[in-house]
């Protein structure tokens, strides 16, 4: 294919252009990246010397008091719930015993012998109804026993925060 002179002239100042182009593109794009390295580098000085001191001293004047605080409600909760199954189981028994006590029976026959016949004949070989309550108030203070004892023995790893703060990565020469 054969050419003008005067074409192959704008040809040539054209592809001169095209590779100056090209040329600026190239810098413009290493300098980008320059500006994007130091970004980085400047929001990860940030992070450590501004974001987490802040979430540190957040943690520890919000979050650690409630879970401290959280654990002594909880702890004292299992006391009193530990105290109010065994005074009623207690009270349950006392009260079991008191029915089968025979000074009771004699002191009911005397005020309405009618009543003793009643109760008399109410005897039955199963458990009444102060049997299955005494029996479900002996599995609710297990079960309370068996709660506090787990809260007492549970692994609570989840709850600590390491007192070291984290570093930068170490950074080699050779990398550079």
């Amino acid at each position: 294919m054969s050419l003008s002179r005067k074409r192959q002239k704008e040809l040539k100042r054209l592809r001169s252009s095209a590779e100056d182009l090209w040329g600026d593109q190239q810098q413009v794009l290493d300098r980008a990246n320059a500006v994007a390295r130091e970004a980085s580098r400047q929001i990860s000085a940030l992070h450590h010397e501004e974001v987490v001191p802040r979430v540190r001293t957040g943690y520890e004047n919000y979050v650690r008091p409630g879970l401290s605080q959280a654990r002594e409600y909880a702890s004292t909760a299992g006391d009193g719930v530990e105290r109010a199954l065994g005074s009623a189981l207690g009270t349950v028994l006392s009260i079991g015993d008191i029915a089968n006590d025979t000074r009771v029976r004699r002191a009911v026959q005397r005020v309405s012998p009618k009543a003793a016949a009643s109760i008399a004949k109410q005897q039955k070989s199963g458990p009444g109804f102060g049997g299955y309550l005494a029996i479900g108030a002996g599995i609710a203070v297990a079960a309370g026993i068996a709660y506090a004892v787990w809260q007492t023995f549970r692994a609570d790893d989840e709850l600590w925060v390491a007192d070291d703060e984290p570093g930068p990565a170490p950074t080699s020469s050779a990398a550079l």
